[in-house]
């Protein structure tokens, strides 16, 4: 094959590739996405909603985490203002729980609820829950995976290397394995705040503990949504790149 006919070859490859491209990410990944959108929205729907009614103790999420780790005898773990929305989380390297300004200074049902998933996850922690422990060492993995997986892809594409295509999805694809690992993770975690917050009277009416309860199912949501996300582009991938193996 002389130049001319493979730069046609591959000019026709690529306009194929390019329809084929559009229709999966379209078919595929589009709603995903859509999905992940509508979950953001109701978590921040929902925190702001309940960012508006304060405790009846008036008791702020940095309080709420304070008392729940004094319940559990846990007194090496600090818990620090951070900057950002939503942005809170519990780092085990440094035993610390950053809480977001609003729910470390707000006294309300949102911060409370927020405060305390955090420190659920500080208690997973010391009773060494075992997805917890799977998703910390899937980290390095998995931004190892995230990091040589489309320059894998790349260049089986450029030399034909079928095999390293296939590597660089399994790759890829450590992302959707890790987002699953995390559903259990979080859910546990809401769960045990949502028992704690209504077993140690933090929350002290139904309604507040049930204003709780919708803030982190909603924000439950968004991690089905990205595991979703993730899913439906390793899916697209394997469509892509073996669609003509049959």
């Amino acid at each position: 094959m002389d130049f001319l006919v493979l730069k046609k070859s591959l000019l026709q490859r690529k306009e194929k590739d390019m329809f084929f491209i559009d229709r999966y990410y379209i078919l595929l990944v589009v709603p995903a996405l859509l999905l992940a959108s509508f979950a953001q929205l109701k978590v921040s729907s929902a925190f702001a909603g309940y960012n508006k009614v304060r405790t009846l103790n008036g008791i702020t999420g940095e309080m709420a985490a304070r008392r729940i780790l004094n319940s559990y005898g846990i007194y090496n773990v600090n818990i620090v203002p951070i900057p950002g929305k939503l942005t809170d989380h519990f780092d085990p390297r440094t035993n610390t729980v950053g809480l977001s300004h609003d729910v470390f200074y707000g006294s309300t049902v949102a911060a409370v609820g927020v405060a305390a998933h955090e420190i659920g996850h500080v208690i997973q922690h010391e009773v060494n829950y075992a997805p917890l422990k799977l998703r910390e060492v899937m980290i390095p993995v998995t931004n190892f995976g995230s990091a040589v997986s489309m320059p894998m892809i790349l260049l089986g594409i450029i030399f034909g290397w079928g095999p390293i295509i296939d590597l660089g999805i399994i790759c890829f694809s450590l992302m959707a394995v890790f987002q699953l690992i995390t559903l259990p993770v979080e859910f546990n975690a809401s769960a045990r705040a949502l028992k704690i917050l209504e077993s140690e009277g933090i929350l002290e009416t139904k309604e507040e503990n049930k204003g709780a309860k919708k803030v982190l199912s909603a924000a439950a949501l968004t991690y089905v949504a990205a595991l979703l996300v993730s899913a439906m582009q390793v899916l697209r991938l394997v469509m892509l790149y073996h669609r003509d193996d049959d």
